[in-house]
């Protein structure tokens, strides 16, 4: 009888029969397989042989265990992250600046859909938003490309961009994306690497992107590349991001940056001090700010409105990354001047707090409401 008929006649599956033949002898073997094991015995006249076929529930088990730990299609949340102090600390050979810098993940974050796609030459990129390009350009394909050069993984994919983080913003959205990335080609592929061998890869493709791989908070030096974990600020510190229209050019700020010009602050003592102390304005700085002002002095003027129209509502007020983000930290509403001056009006206002993530998953989306629910079930419970 053939396996395809036993298959059918047993009813289950061909994959997980097996096919044993014994010469006959007077008696039946006395010891049967355990009682999960399904038997059939088949006589045959001609050759008195005994064919002995065995079903193992198990693995068909382990193959439907492989289906589900690989799956088709992952919808991931992309999160964007701030500098909670930025130092500059020297200029390199190769033209980049060596700096010390807390960074973090926050709960403001785009979402990236990723399915297998039958094509085996390239990927397909869709976005909600115009003016991204689409092509190898932009970081989430750099990201996959890689990922395929260090692997030799032969898949693609069709990726859609739901873009929520502004760009030229100082958010490294555009680095939360490319991390995202990775982690979900390296998901979808069956896991090939470790999350450090992708950390690793992805300073080949930027420089913040290797930070998005720490559990959310890092002290990051070098260019950013070389990321040390460090415990992560209390995610209830509410905050807001103000984003104007105006975008900062990162490479013209690099170009005004003056490095005689920088703090003196010694990055080391600033970490100490928010991990001792918690955030406090003197301990915020941002070697980028004054060119980033030069660049743009609407936004020097706007943190300034910002810091005295609060009056002592934020605990510090500066800017991420090289701009054009206000982060106030210690309140989620913005000063009501920028609800009701028309110059305000394009502004981009996202009340945000900071997220973590847990070993071996990705970021997940806290809405504000679930963060606050939270919060009061814990004190409840108090």
């Amino acid at each position: 009888m053939a396996t395809s008929s036993l298959s059918s006649l047993c009813h289950v599956p061909s994959s997980s029969i097996s096919v044993r033949l014994y010469s006959h002898s007077s008696s039946w073997p006395s010891r049967r397989p355990h009682a999960s094991v399904f038997c059939a015995h088949q006589i045959s006249k001609d050759s008195k042989s005994e064919l002995e076929v065995v079903y193992d529930p198990r693995s068909k088990f382990e193959q439907l265990a492989g289906d589900v730990a690989t799956p088709r299609n992952l919808n991931l949340f992309s999160p964007c992250k701030i500098n909670v102090f930025l130092r500059i600390t020297d200029k390199r050979p190769d033209g980049y600046h060596d700096l010390a810098s807390l960074f973090h993940v926050v709960s403001l974050g785009d979402i990236l859909k990723f399915s297998l796609s039958p094509s085996t030459t390239k990927d397909s990129l869709t976005t909600n938003v115009s003016g991204i390009p689409l092509d190898d350009r932009n970081l989430v394909i750099k990201a996959l490309n890689l990922f395929r050069k260090k692997t030799g993984s032969d898949l693609y994919y069709w990726v859609h961009l739901d873009k929520r983080v502004p760009t030229g913003a100082g958010l490294g959205g555009g680095s939360g994306n490319a991390a995202t990335a990775l982690w979900a080609a390296n998901r979808l592929s069956g896991n090939l690497v470790e999350e450090k061998q992708l950390q690793e890869w992805s300073a080949e493709i930027g420089s913040d992107i290797p930070f998005f791989f720490s559990k959310g908070a890092a002290y990051c030096t070098g260019r950013g590349e070389i990321v040390e974990n460090v415990a992560p600020l209390s995610s209830d510190l509410p905050m807001v991001l103000m984003k104007p229209k105006e975008e900062c050019s990162t490479a013209e700020v690099y170009k005004r940056f003056r490095l005689e010009k920088a703090s003196s602050a010694e990055p080391r003592k600033l970490l100490e001090g928010i991990m001792t102390r918690g955030i406090s304005q003197d301990l915020c700085i941002n070697d980028l700010e004054p060119p980033a002002f030069e660049v743009l002095p609407s936004l020097k003027a706007l943190k300034e409105r910002i810091k005295l129209a609060s009056r002592g509502r934020y605990q510090a007020v500066f800017m991420s990354g090289s701009g054009s983000t206000i982060v106030g930290i210690g309140d989620s509403e913005p000063p009501s001047f920028i609800y009701d001056e028309d110059e305000y009006q394009d502004i981009f206002i996202s009340e945000a707090f900071f997220l973590t993530r847990n070993e071996n998953e990705w970021y997940r989306e806290i809405s504000i409401r679930s963060q606050v629910d939270e919060e009061s079930t814990t004190q409840m419970c108090r």
